[in-house]
């Protein structure tokens, strides 16, 4: 192990090899002369010196750089102070991924090797490069996802994890990380003498796991998902005095089709979601009756190109961050949506895609077990704990059916319990046949979960289920328990702004009233003109993936003819 000597830093040495990725050619594609000159008027040229850093790891990157000539090195610095290399690039050659399109942090650092001359475009022009040349802006863009891919899957940049990876903290906080694409990496303090040694400094107790160390090497102890975004750049904050045309409140399927559509159609977009992209259909590890997706995609995938889009053209997405609040006096003609960290922020109109929270079922001691053993999504982070082992399912519906197929991959045995007396009302027939052609899913029809079990400092250790047939109980040993059970809908933050709901909380729209001043509601406008509503959140919607995302597309047509309206000059 060696030293830099720009940094200080500890090298890896002699091990220190560029990494091998995958499909380089379309990871990282020369540019020709050609194609470098069609990109000049939508950058500047930027020269460095010997050494000279063009971005550092955990600050906002400038944007996307080709370089003209000399050649740049990129290497990963973690906050334990190693530094690896990941590859060098040259002349014909851009740096950049994912997060330089809205101008995030960087996850690598960038330095020249001799004199390099570069062509900078900022994260804004970058956008429109990708717009305005098609075939070149594809090239660019599949670029950019694979990169951040690559990272993601060589746990390059990022936090640093540090705790056993089984912890109630690790795994909440790997999860969080890996439904919002954000790379990182585990060490474990029984195996890695890094992680030891920073244990030890810390002596935390168990309920200071994970430590999370920063790029800049400063420490976390477990921290909320919105503390850790903000620590290591995830999100920044409000956009000040700017006025969006639309605030969609929820990142799922119907958020960010509407983000899509209306970003691309130039309305300038800005979009809240609480924990993730994807919502609950974020967390499906496969979705087989999606048009236009033969093989299946995992809503993880599937939401991730979505929000990628939104990105590509021009949306502010805010991860986490939720509405507390909505104010509709619209001062100004601008409606103000109130925001967990007390600042607020203002657009002309508000869709509300904010879907619903998962269901907690009247199980006795469920809460004191929740994310230590009763998990509400199942996704790579929780099926690793279930390896070799039996696991309880509540749920008779698709993402139910979805969640048992796919943990039948990992675990002993499923034992999937439906209150009901069949799946035929609640569930995809194709689900229902793999399910049956599955030998370690066991369905227990007419059952329900009635108590959890387990001492006060640990996790999950039984389950007691009850026949609602015969109400016979059993208990069995059980250290993961999935629930799949519907949820209520997110509307908490409406109360007050005079949007009608209905008697279960989801929010009615197409009703006419005064306030719309004799102009005809749309079939997605609520009671208060301006205000929106798409997907699971909205009274009467088809609650699935596609129905949300058609419905998103709708809604704009809807945003264009309301911002179009209250332009129009008073007669």
């Amino acid at each position: 192990m060696g030293v830099d000597g720009a940094t200080g830093n500890q090298t890896n040495g002699g091990a220190a090899r560029p990494r091998v990725f995958a499909r380089p050619e379309q990871t990282f594609p020369e540019l020709t002369a050609l194609e470098i000159a069609r990109m000049r008027r939508f950058g500047e040229i930027r020269k460095y010196s010997n050494g000279e850093r063009l971005f550092e790891t955990g600050k906002p990157g400038p944007g996307m750089f080709v370089v003209l000539s000399g050649h740049v090195a990129i290497t990963q610095r973690d906050g334990l102070g190693h530094v690896t290399p990941v590859i060098d690039q040259g002349p014909g050659q851009f740096l950049a991924e994912i997060g330089q399109l809205s101008g995030r942090v960087a996850l690598v650092d960038g330095h020249a090797e001799g004199d390099v001359e570069t062509l900078l475009i900022p994260p804004d022009r970058l956008r429109a490069l990708l717009v305005a040349e098609a075939d070149l802006g594809e090239r660019i863009m599949r670029a950019l996802i694979l990169r951040r891919v690559s990272l993601i899957q060589g746990g390059v940049g990022g936090p640093v994890l540090i705790g056993p990876s089984n912890s109630t903290g690790v795994v909440r906080l790997q999860g969080f990380l890996t439904r919002n694409g954000f790379p990182h990496h585990l060490l474990d303090p029984e195996r890695d003498h890094d992680a030891a040694e920073l244990i030890t400094r810390y002596s935390p107790s168990p309920s200071d796991w994970p430590l999370v160390v920063s790029a800049d090497g400063s420490v976390l102890r477990n921290p909320g998902e919105s503390e850790l975004a903000r620590a290591i750049g995830m999100i920044g904050g409000p956009a000040g005095t700017r006025i969006y045309d639309a605030a969609i409140v929820g990142c799922g399927p119907a958020g960010l089709a509407t983000a899509v559509y209306a970003a691309s159609e130039g309305l300038s977009v800005v979009v809240l979601d609480a924990r993730a992209f994807g919502g609950q259909a974020g967390a499906s590890a496969r979705i087989e009756n999606y048009l236009g997706f033969p093989t299946g995609i995992s809503g993880q995938a599937l939401a991730g190109r979505a929000f990628t889009q939104a990105q590509k053209f021009g949306a502010d997405i805010m991860i986490p961050m939720s509405a507390t609040a909505l104010d509709c006096a619209r001062i100004d003609g601008a409606f103000a949506l109130k925001l967990d960290g007390g600042e607020a922020l203002r657009a002309r109109s508000v869709v509300v895609a904010s879907g619903a929270r998962y269901r907690r079922p009247e199980i006795e001691n469920l809460e004191a077990f929740e994310g230590r053993g009763v998990w509400y999504w199942a996704s790579p982070v929780e099926a690793r704990l279930c390896a070799d082992q039996d696991v309880v399912l509540v749920g008779g519906g698709n993402s139910a059916g979805q969640a048992a197929v796919f943990l039948s991959g990992h675990a002993r045995k499923v034992h999937m319990v439906i209150r009901g007396g069949g799946l035929g009302a609640s569930m995809s027939r194709y689900l229902i046949e793999r399910i049956e052609a599955t030998p370690n899913i066991e369905p227990m029809f007419n059952t329900e979960v009635v108590a959890l079990e387990g001492s006060q400092d640990s996790s999950l250790e039984r389950v007691r289920w009850k026949s609602r047939l015969s109400g016979e109980q059993s208990t069995v040993e059980i250290r993961n328990l999935f629930l799949f059970v519907g949820a209520d809908p997110a509307t908490g933050w409406l109360d007050g702004c005079g949007v009608t709901l209905d008697r279960g909380g989801f929010v009615v729209t197409g009703a006419q009233s005064d306030l719309h001043l004799g102009r005809t509601a749309s079939s997605l406008e609520t009671s208060v003109p301006g205000v929106f509503a798409v997907g699971d959140v909205r009274s009467g919607s088809v609650k699935r993936v596609g129905g949300a995302i058609g419905e998103g597309a709708q809604v704009v047509a809807a945003l264009h003819g309301f911002l179009g309206d209250v332009a129009k000059p008073a007669l």
